[in-house]
């Protein structure tokens, strides 16, 4: 594909990629909504198990999204540094992976939830310490993912950075939004990081990405700078 095509697929997964996560995180909290407890998110995501297959479906839909991002974007930065091109593009390939792998884990603690409403009375503590044990890997599972995410985008941040392929404000904020998640997401994971900031260390990143996919979309991408031409040398004879 060309770069102009490479570039308008990258800045409509973009905001694929946003659209598709804000839905199936909203749909998920709607099947939690005012639920307390491990009981009560068990009871009501068994009430609202349709819900739960969709998002899981839509988790399933970022692994695409981020595979085919991943591969669009290495292609608009492997001329500039090949080997941090691939190691970026790894990255959100593992990210996708990692998302791919929380679908089957959300299927799971469908099945617990909708196995806790018909338990026995020996059998519910084991059904909840169960439902409890997936609740809190999806969390831990969703900051290695989103990790992963930010490194990949430090990396082809910084390569956009490097090319001058984007304007530059941009590429430094990319830079700096991503740094910002690498730094504050395995913080969280450790427990060290709460509250509002948790959310609050998104926002950079968001307002990055939104911005570079209508610039991929409208303006695309700067080629990088051709070498001048070295005429080889020849050999005298005489």
């Amino acid at each position: 594909m060309t770069r102009r095509t490479n570039a308008r697929i990258a800045g409509v997964m973009f905001l694929a990629y946003i659209a598709v996560g804000l839905t199936s995180l909203v749909l998920f909290n709607r099947a939690t909504a005012g639920a307390d407890g491990t009981a009560a998110t068990l009871a009501s995501l068994a009430q609202h198990a349709s819900t739960v297959r969709l998002t899981a479906l839509l988790t399933l839909l970022t692994f695409v999204i981020a595979v085919v991002l991943a591969v669009t974007l290495y292609a608009l930065t492997r001329d500039q540094d090949h080997d941090l091109a691939v190691l970026a593009l790894c990255c959100r390939a593992t990210e996708g992976v990692l998302a791919a792998v929380g679908t089957l884990r959300t299927f799971g603690l469908l099945s617990v939830a909708t196995a806790s409403v018909a338990a026995t009375t020996a059998d519910v503590a084991a059904t909840r310490a169960l439902g409890a044990l997936l609740l809190e890997q999806g969390g831990g599972g969703e900051l290695i993912a989103a990790t992963c995410f930010a490194v990949g985008s430090a990396l082809y941040a910084y390569l956009f950075l490097r090319a001058r392929s984007i304007p530059v404000p941009l590429a430094w904020l990319g830079v700096l939004a991503s740094l910002l998640l690498v730094v504050a997401l395995p913080l969280r994971l450790a427990e060290v990081l709460g509250g509002p900031l948790t959310y609050g260390v998104w926002i950079p990143m968001a307002v990055f990405e939104v911005t570079l996919a209508l610039w991929l979309i409208i303006k695309g991408v700067a080629a990088p700078p051709r070498e001048p031409h070295q005429p080889h040398a020849t050999r005298g004879f005489g």
